[in-house]
């Protein structure tokens, strides 16, 4: 018995880590807020690049959005893209209640300002696990 109980002992610590070892990673709760947009067609590049910019600037101006991406890598149709004036903007949000904060906060109400006079449509994706 006394030989048993290391054995048993041993086995379960290895039976543990190699459950602990096998288990996924736990899925993150931000949420990721796609916009795609078309800019009017008289939209100005400098004005373009100040909504860009503005959407950049929402991580300092609302503590709910973690990160801002502007920069497309790569765009399907990029000659109707440049045509429509389309971009993207990913904003990552900390969880879904930060979502749901940040419509119709002071920082969306600031960026809508550069961003709405120059929107000609756009269409939003909100993604979670």
């Amino acid at each position: 018995m006394k030989k048993l109980l290391p054995l048993l002992f041993a086995f379960g610590l290895i039976t543990a880590s190699a459950s602990a070892a096998a288990a996924p990673a736990s899925a993150p709760k931000s949420v990721i807020h796609f916009v795609t947009v078309a800019f009017k067609a008289d939209a100005k590049p400098e004005q373009i690049k100040a909504a860009l910019d503005g959407a950049q600037a929402l991580p300092g101006q609302y503590k709910g959005v973690t990160r801002v991406w502007t920069k497309a890598i790569k765009v399907q149709n990029v000659a109707e893209a440049k045509i429509k004036k389309t971009h993207i903007i990913a904003m990552e949000f900390a969880d879904e209640a930060a979502l749901k904060g940040y419509d119709g906060s002071d920082a969306q109400k600031k960026w809508y300002e550069l961003y709405l006079p120059i929107r000609e449509s756009s269409t939003t994706f909100d993604v979670t696990n």
